[in-house]
């Protein structure tokens, strides 16, 4: 199993990395299916995700909803600027209560290797102040554990 890299490249941007043994396509389509979304975007377990909604166009809007049974709901939403399947998404990200700072950007890249399936994304924040306090959160630690999850459904082909 590959682990999760972290990068600040600018002021204002986090990259994260992370390989899957899977072909593009099937990696691609985990991030595009709401049904499949729902199984593996959430980090701890007490944070499932309840609600996902993709409108997958150029223009489309998304929207994720997280439940706490003692916290309540979190939610964020944004929308498609770019989409090349199966290489890649652009779209925006904001959340309902705006802890990160503003929108954010998130590009995400798709590069297949041997049917090895590296998924870059770049987070651009609306300011360096605003990556900073993102970073102090366990965001990336979520992150990983998302993405564990989402190895663990590429493995059984779902």
């Amino acid at each position: 199993m590959t682990k999760l890299t972290a990068a600040t490249p600018s002021d204002r941007e986090i990259v994260v990395q992370r390989t899957f043994d899977a072909p593009r396509r099937l990696v691609f389509q985990a991030f595009t299916t709401p049904d499949l979304v729902k199984r593996w975007l959430y980090g701890p377990e007490e944070w499932p995700l309840m609600k996902v909604e993709i409108d997958f166009r150029v223009g489309g809007k998304c929207r994720y909803v997280w439940r706490h049974k003692e916290h309540g709901d979190m939610a964020m939403g944004g929308t498609y600027r770019e989409i090349v399947p199966p290489e890649r998404t652009v779209h925006t990200e904001l959340f309902d209560q705006d802890w990160t700072g503003g929108e954010t950007v998130v590009t995400t890249l798709f590069e297949e290797r041997d049917g090895w399936t590296t998924v870059t994304s770049t987070v651009l924040y609306s300011s360096k102040e605003a990556r900073d306090n993102a970073l102090k959160t366990p965001m990336l630690e979520g992150w990983g554990q998302c993405y564990d999850r989402l190895d663990g459904l590429l493995a059984t082909g779902w």
